[in-house]
């Protein structure tokens, strides 16, 4: 159980990398006004989003084994699970913003990007808290 432990650590932490990575691209091509810059731009993170998705489903997985062989339970458990909903949505949505970047219709601006990149720090924070200490 500890590799599949090991190999979960790992997963998330990509997962997280391109979470974090993802909606920089974003800012840029919110930026961009040169279609060269655009189109290399969308390759990047049409490629980084084909490439972060499977890791996150091996992460689901292997959470997912982890819970189911650990038997973990409590209210930080339940917490904790409600962020990673949080966090499959704002995957999704990333690969829904970048459609829209694609169809060149992105209707916010490069501020909303910088905040909206903040949302899987604060959940980051929030999860480990809540898998290392178990406050509740």
């Amino acid at each position: 159980m500890l590799w599949i432990k090991a190999f979960h650590i790992i997963l998330v932490t990509s997962w997280f990398a391109g979470l974090f990575y993802l909606p920089r691209i974003f800012v840029n091509l919110a930026m961009a006004t040169e279609k060269v810059e655009t189109d290399r731009l969308l390759l990047m993170a049409h490629k980084l989003y084909r490439f972060v998705t499977p890791i996150a489903y091996l992460a689901l997985g292997s959470g997912i084994w982890l819970w189911l062989g650990y038997g973990f339970e409590g209210v930080w458990l339940n917490i904790k699970l409600s962020l990673i909903v949080v966090l499959i949505a704002y995957h999704h949505y990333c690969g829904h913003l970048l459609q829209l970047f694609k169809q060149g219709v992105n209707t916010h601006s490069h501020v909303w990007y910088r905040y909206f990149n903040e949302i899987p720090v604060l959940i980051l924070l929030a999860v480990v808290i809540l898998v290392t200490v178990k406050p509740l």
